[in-house]
């Protein structure tokens, strides 16, 4: 019991699972296959070794304990204790954002089981592959700097970031930002590890994945650290603004995931040329930049269940009668049709102010109709 309210304090009360609409904590060890193991670092992410007491038993550190990480993983765990945590709230982050970006896709990053995140989904080098990786370097950048911020970690304080050099003279650069320098080269460091440590042969189709997953990582940091803006605070009397102190802050996260999604959209289709480098398979366009993702396989449909491809499927998929959109019937079902259900909606209502300082609200139940995919 004591561990489950520690969990909770810890805001690991579970990751939604889109596909049926429940609570999942399906974060586990990732993969069967040698060319997609870079991933099993998110396993951190339900590891009930974040909690930060745990980590010492009779004065051994537990990181060799720690499921799905590499070599060099786990030097950088015994060298920073206090950053697994964090890693670990990254990948939960990512996942989340994920999620949330592709509820009304075929594919909606569910996670599968308790053996691995998404399954056999990742072993294919598709886009979806390539957005996972990206949102996931993201997320441990955004965890890092902001945990660096709040002097959860001994290695780094608040930002140092130069200033800005359009900021007005009289402005104060200084308060305490997220430290996006730091995140950035220790989420580099471990994130890719797993895959610098790997050596394949040239031309592989091993050491392509490698490259397409490098990439995608480093696509994610960079859109992280590209939409990083500068935050002010004003100071005077009866808020007259006379003086503004500002710092460096990292954006929303959910400004990330957006911006991901519309690279996902125009990710780069690549293949490997004679010198084994990743070149784009339509040279008429332009190539793609460190911010861009890119993918070597094609997608599957996601229609029906493959647990070859790791597709579930969209059988049972809620779907909207009335869009043309991915999320519509007529996509969602790839043409199998759909069932209606009457369903009741329990919602909150007539919600008034009272003074001083709350909101009341009635709860109202409605009847409405729900398209459920055959």
């Amino acid at each position: 019991m004591l561990f489950k309210l520690k969990l909770m304090r810890l805001g690991w009360g579970g990751i939604t699972d889109s596909r049926h609409g429940a609570v999942t904590i399906t974060f586990c060890a990732f993969f069967m296959q040698v060319f997609v193991e870079a991933s099993s670092w998110w396993s951190l992410a339900m590891n009930p070794l974040l909690i930060p007491e745990a980590y010492i038993i009779g004065g051994q550190p537990l990181c060799s304990q720690l499921a799905g990480l590499s070599k060099g993983q786990k030097k950088l765990c015994q060298l920073y204790q206090d950053h697994m945590q964090f890693i670990g709230e990254g990948a939960k982050t990512g996942i989340q954002e994920c999620q949330y970006q592709f509820r009304n896709r075929r594919w909606n990053c569910s996670t599968v089981d308790n053996s691995s995140v998404f399954g056999r989904v990742l072993q294919i080098g598709s886009r979806e592959t390539a957005f996972t990786y990206a949102i996931s370097a993201a997320g441990v950048v955004n965890a890092v700097s902001r945990a660096c911020r709040e002097g959860e970690l001994s290695s780094c304080g608040c930002s140092r970031a130069a200033r800005p050099k359009d900021l007005p003279r009289d402005w104060l650069w200084g308060g305490c930002g997220d430290n996006l320098n730091y995140g950035y080269r220790f989420s580099k460091e471990f994130v890719d590890a797993r895959e610098r440590e790997k050596t394949y042969t040239k031309g592989s189709l091993q050491s392509a994945r490698l490259l397409m997953n490098l990439h995608n990582n480093e696509a994610g940091r960079r859109i992280t650290s590209d939409l990083a803006h500068v935050s002010c605070k004003c100071h005077g009397v009866s808020g007259s603004c006379s003086l503004k102190t500002c710092w460096l802050q990292l954006a929303d996260f959910r400004k990330v995931g957006d911006a991901l999604k519309e690279k996902y959209d125009s990710a780069a289709a690549m293949r490997l040329n004679s010198r084994g480098k990743l070149v784009q398979v339509h040279s008429k366009f332009n190539s793609p930049t460190s911010s861009d993702l890119v993918y070597i396989d094609p997608s599957p449909d996601f229609c029906v269940e493959n647990k070859t491809t790791g597709s579930l499927g969209t059988q049972g998929r809620l779907c909207n009668k009335t869009s043309e959109g991915m999320d519509g019937c007529a996509l969602m079902c790839c043409g199998r049709g759909y069932d209606q259900y009457k369903t009741q909606l329990v919602e909150r209502c007539h919600c008034k102010f009272h003074w001083c300082c709350y909101v009341k609200c009635k709860q109202c139940s409605r009847t409405v109709d729900q398209f459920v995919c055959k």
